[in-house]
């Protein structure tokens, strides 16, 4: 059995819905950017994901005051998946190691400090390289069957996996994710990689928003730019 195959067996195993392989070379100056040469020493990126249920998002936008739904959604991505996947990348990892070659995990939603709310290295843009889905206009990663309800893992490597194909779908003109913000922090705005993420995002209204509802209920979670997404909702 070949390495990337067996990789993505040990994904499928542990019940995780989605594997690619992401070849960074064209995103290598972004990636030294956001992370350091640490991150832009590796040549390829492993991205896995876990499709939160339709029945965790679709309340946070129905239900404006329900506080249940927001804290059952947050327990769910944070308490469940977000664990999900880091005791999988750190599986991988050592797999990958015992192959002969390098590789080095990423904490999901582990943001450094000092770098605006952003981690060491994008998850979104491995799955993106990956062939997994396209940056949305809520500055998240859409996938076409489950749109941006995924949470998604990275392993860094140098192991010569085969990469996936870069999916070239968009939005179109939908801009669903930016009527539902209640921050008006989401601007609308096509993904476009030679734009800073603010043309699309403005981050302070989020983090403040998110913050507000620290304060009130408890949970740091809004989700209604991806409850709102048409790409992978029941009809």
């Amino acid at each position: 059995m070949t390495l990337i195959a067996h990789l993505e067996n040990i994904s499928h195993g542990v019940g995780l819905d989605y594997f690619g392989v992401a070849n960074l070379a064209r995103a290598i100056g972004f990636i030294r950017q956001q992370g350091g040469d640490l991150p832009a020493s590796f040549p390829r990126a492993v991205s896995v994901g876990v499709a939160v249920p339709y029945g965790l998002t679709a309340p946070l936008l129905a239900n404006d005051n329900d506080n249940s739904a927001l804290m059952n959604y947050d327990w769910y991505v944070y308490k469940v998946c977000n664990p999900m996947l880091d005791q999988s990348t750190l599986r991988l990892s050592r797999e990958i190691e015992n192959a002969g070659y390098r590789a080095m995990p990423v904490a999901t939603s582990l943001a450094i400090q000092d770098k605006h709310l952003a981690g060491v290295f994008s998850h979104k843009l491995a799955a993106h390289l990956a062939g997994l889905g396209w940056i949305g206009k809520n500055c998240l990663l859409i996938n076409p069957e489950d749109g941006p309800r995924v949470r998604w893992g990275t392993v860094l490597t140098d192991a010569p996996l085969e990469t996936g194909n870069l999916l070239e779908r968009n939005c179109g003109k939908c801009t669903e994710c930016a009527k539902a913000c209640p921050s008006g922090a989401i601007h609308g705005t096509a993904f476009d990689p030679a734009e800073p993420r603010v043309k699309r995002l403005d981050v302070d209204k989020c983090n403040e928003y998110r913050n507000s509802l620290q304060s009130s209920i408890g949970a740091p979670t809004c989700g209604k730019c991806l409850a709102a997404c048409p790409f992978g909702r029941i009809k």
